[in-house]
């Protein structure tokens, strides 16, 4: 196998499992340690993974873009998977809705659902009902240290959130992977989104296509956890495989119209 070819190989198991051991290639692709190491050092000086002490993980891993350069990012794809989402709630249900953009599209699409109670830790989730939702909308927002992505997250928030009980949790993540399942950069923002996990009934995860294969330094839940995944049709074969072995149900968007 050529260096290149093999290098290909590793960044395919890197974005795969979130990470890998030099030990384990080596054994694996048959050559030495430092060829292993030498390939690594050249994804790295890529950009395409970080190394680590005996290893390497996914470039980014603990990297938290700020919640205005998150918004553009597959803004029509986002804009699809909470319009679909949407239509899973109902008028006088009791939600959450974790932090990030896709989420803050799922909120201006509730702002006229009747009766409708939103738990969230997420600031421009809250700003967004508190400005345009219906007087009989009840919106409750947690304490906590705010985060790059304007989540309020840490103990306050988990306390906050310790005595609920919801009927449906709308949760955005950072990514997605077969054995990382899905994952955050902020080791407080996963404490909290495991505690609004705890808090519901049910469990919808709404993630475009560009956050399979990413993973961030801590796991939320694993792929099981997830009743219902929305995303979009330009998710990888591979990743919908696996998606709707492990997952409740996929819903897939299409366009605007949200059908799975």
């Amino acid at each position: 196998m050529l260096a290149r070819q093999r290098q290909a190989a590793i960044l395919e198991r890197v974005r795969a499992a979130g990470g890998v051991r030099v030990t384990e290639l080596a054994g694996e692709f048959g050559v030495s340690d430092m060829t292993i190491r030498r390939d690594l050092e050249t994804l790295h000086e890529q950009g395409l993974l970080a190394k680590v002490h005996g290893g390497a993980t996914l470039a980014g891993s603990t990297d938290e873009p700020g919640f205005r350069a998150k918004s553009v990012r597959q803004s029509a794809e986002k804009a699809a998977i909470a319009a679909r989402a949407a239509k899973l709630v109902r008028p006088g249900a009791a939600v959450a809705l974790s932090a990030g953009t896709t989420t803050a599209e799922l909120a201006r699409r509730l702002v006229d659902v009747p009766g409708l109670t939103v738990v969230t830790n997420s600031l421009p989730v809250a700003e967004i009902l508190h400005v345009a939702g219906r007087p009989d909308q009840t919106v409750v927002l947690t304490g906590g240290v705010r985060t790059p992505s304007d989540a309020l997250v840490g103990p306050l928030a988990v306390a906050a959130l310790g005595a609920l009980h919801l009927d449906l949790l709308f949760l955005g993540v950072h990514g997605i992977s077969e054995r990382a399942g899905f994952t955050t950069p902020n080791l407080m923002e996963a404490d909290t989104n495991r505690a609004l996990v705890a808090a519901a009934d049910r469990l919808v995860v709404l993630a475009d296509h560009t956050k399979w294969g990413t993973v961030g330094i801590s796991s939320i839940v694993g792929l099981d956890a997830a009743d219902v995944l929305v995303t979009d049709e330009r998710l990888a074969p591979e990743a919908r495989r696996v998606l709707e072995e492990r997952v409740g149900e996929l819903l897939i968007v299409r366009g605007m119209e949200g059908t799975k």
